[in-house]
């Protein structure tokens, strides 16, 4: 019974993909105009993945207009109707031309906006080292842009499975909004500054699930130099209830990558998190993980794939587990 449970998870997880990417796909077909031309490939250029220096990525709405669409035909139903997808993606390429196109790390929050579905996969040991515990979803999922300096996440909880005795089930639902206060494209000063609240509806049972909502307010930051981009975040995890439980906490990540033809990023992040309250108050534990981003590749029209891996490694004698293999999968769009 409980393979059969598993199997179904991974089914929903994968149709869930599948079903994004089609999205994605779609979209420009939403908004092609009646000779068959797509909105999105037409004269002006997209902004999201611009193969030129980012001062060349300048945002042409007029082209854009020409190159799918012609406003002024009352006659084109299919162009009224795809008109707010169309606004939605200028505004989504706007956004990326304002700020760097560094890579999502593997644990850390990714600093910058982004508009995307990622599905993670994480393999972690017990701290003795013996029983592995998988979870599925990893607290990822879709991300989305409605405005230019705001972000928009749900992440769908992710399924946790025990090698030990410990019953398998679904983790909490997570959230997180994010908003970019200051930044620059790399040829205008290459930094991010924002502010971004996040949290998790207790949606599991314990110990899949934490038994209680928690809010995270984080501040962000990252800054270019050169090849080389460093994102950082330190913020708060604050218990809505339970907190003589959970406690406290104070998190802060660092992420260090190397740009390699904007295709290859390998990178080394550090995270760590020190208790104040609950049971474990006074311990702190922080993980060094090196990893590889590749990407991003090109699927279809706006749709686009990148992959990454690494292994939080516990530097710390304090830890509640070591050597988490994690596989992450974005499908920016």
């Amino acid at each position: 019974m409980a393979f059969k449970l598993r199997t179904t998870c991974a089914e929903r997880s994968f149709c869930l993909i599948v079903l994004i990417g089609a999205f994605a796909v779609t979209l420009p077909a939403q908004t092609s105009a009646g000779n068959g031309a797509s909105s999105f490939s037409g004269s002006g250029p997209s902004l999201s993945f611009c193969g030129q220096p980012a001062d060349e990525c300048s945002l042409d709405s007029t082209a854009l207009d020409q190159g799918g669409s012609n406003l002024n035909d009352t006659n084109s139903s299919s162009h009224q109707q795809g008109d707010w997808v169309h606004a939605w993606m200028r505004k989504v390429d706007k956004t990326r031309a304002s700020q760097p196109h560094f890579v999502s790390p593997i644990v850390t929050t990714h600093v910058m906006l982004v508009e995307q579905y990622r599905y993670d996969m994480s393999w972690q040991q017990d701290p003795t080292g013996g029983t592995v515990t998988s979870n599925y979803g990893a607290s990822r999922g879709l991300e989305i842009i409605p405005t230019t300096r705001l972000e928009v996440g749900i992440f769908p909880p992710g399924y946790l499975v025990h090698q030990s005795k410990t019953p398998d089930g679904f983790g909490d639902l997570s959230w997180q909004v994010k908003y970019r206060a200051f930044s620059a494209p790399e040829s205008k000063g290459d930094y991010f500054v924002g502010f971004f609240l996040g949290g998790s509806v207790a949606t599991g049972t314990v110990p899949n699930g934490q038994g209680h909502s928690v809010l995270s307010p984080t501040l962000a930051a990252a800054k270019g130099i050169g090849p080389w981009d460093i994102q950082s975040t330190i913020g708060a995890n604050l218990p809505t209830s339970g907190a003589d439980i959970l406690g406290r906490a104070i998190v802060f990540n660092t992420a260090v990558d190397y740009r390699i033809k904007g295709k290859i990023w390998p990178m080394l992040e550090q995270n760590s998190i020190f208790w104040s309250g609950g049971t474990l108050d006074g311990k702190k534990e922080v993980f060094l993980t090196p990893g590889i981003v590749l990407g991003s590749l090109p699927l279809a029209e706006r749709l686009h794939l990148t992959i990454g891996g690494g292994v939080q490694i516990a530097v710390t004698q304090f830890h509640q587990y070591n050597h988490r293999w994690i596989l992450s999968v974005r499908f920016p769009f």
